[in-house]
């Protein structure tokens, strides 16, 4: 499916679907597992640097498998695409959905360069995703440059009319990996309640990992250094959901749960070397946060 259709059903069940980062067959298992057992809709999330890694042929070929081994409602999505070659690889292997990242360019720039993109795939229907403003914790950062980050509502409504995007991305104030809080998040839900009244699209919360404590403590426990680590709380990825977003971008804590796994295996059998059994436990624990997130979201039983 393409995450247009799969975001349709969201937005009409007021309910987010989570768009898992994937970077091998273990990560792709463990979404679409958990897929299957919560009944949920799942959005596998690949990242051009996840393709440098495994190869965009491995990585289509395993979710296409995930896809069409049972009645899941899926997509397969480009995450954070930078320029069009890249998009037109991703499309020409079956990628239903695309993200261009043109948050780094000036209004006038991303507009041209996303427009672009939605001209060459929506003809092979393809959705596409683009990101207005920039992600960045409310910490320490200036009145003026937190407003220059943060997505404008005027401008986010000329933008979605002028590129005819699918679903726009938004900068409330999260930010990406495990360090986004020094103190408490500070996201802006009344910027993000003006969005969604002038925008028609879907809207996507990306750096909404939680980096849970249980998580931080396990992999701290066999020789992780992870102080100062802070993630979203639930309570504000359930408010961000009230508000109307349906797309939540999740990769920090898959990569927690399996690094913590990984090293538990390791420091506590160590005479174990069978990557099955080393990787096994790893794609469980990712599994089952899949799980958590998509009943936070709920998304479960929406499939």
């Amino acid at each position: 499916m393409t995450n247009k259709e799969i975001l349709a059903s969201a937005e009409a069940g007021k309910y987010a679907v989570g768009a898992f980062n994937i970077h091998n067959l273990e990560s792709l298992q463990a979404a679409a597992t958990a897929a299957q057992e919560e009944n949920s809709p799942v959005i596998v999330a690949v990242t051009p640097s996840a393709i440098k890694y495994a190869g965009l042929g491995y990585l289509a070929e395993v979710a296409k498998t995930a896809a069409q081994s049972s009645s899941l409602s899926m997509s397969l999505h480009l995450d954070h695409g930078k320029d069009i070659d890249t998009i037109v690889k991703c499309v020409d292997a079956g990628f239903t959905s695309v993200m261009i990242d043109g948050s780094h360019l000036s209004f006038e720039e991303n507009i041209a360069l996303t427009k672009e993109v939605v001209d060459l795939a929506h003809p092979r229907k393809a959705a596409v995703e683009a990101e207005l403003g920039r992600l960045a914790g409310f910490e320490e950062i200036a009145v003026e440059r937190r407003e220059a980050a943060l997505t404008d509502p005027q401008a986010a409504r000329e933008f979605v009319r002028r590129t005819s995007v699918d679903a726009l991305a938004v900068a409330i104030g999260t930010s990406h990996g495990a360090y986004k809080f020094k103190g408490e998040p500070k996201l802006d839900y009344k910027r993000l309640t003006e969005i969604k009244e002038k925008v028609s699209v879907p809207l996507v919360l990306h750096g909404a990992s939680g980096v849970p404590a249980w998580i931080v403590r396990k992999a701290t426990k066999y020789g992780a250094e992870l102080a100062g680590a802070k993630g979203m709380p639930d309570e504000s990825i359930k408010q961000a959901i009230r508000l109307g977003v349906t797309k939540i971008n999740i990769d920090t804590d898959l990569r927690l749960a399996f690094a913590a796994t990984v090293r538990e295996v390791l420091t506590s059998t160590p005479t174990e070397f069978d990557p099955r059994k080393i990787l096994g436990p790893a794609r469980e624990a990712m599994k089952e946060v899949v799980r958590g997130k998509m009943r936070l979201f709920d998304s479960s039983g929406r499939a």
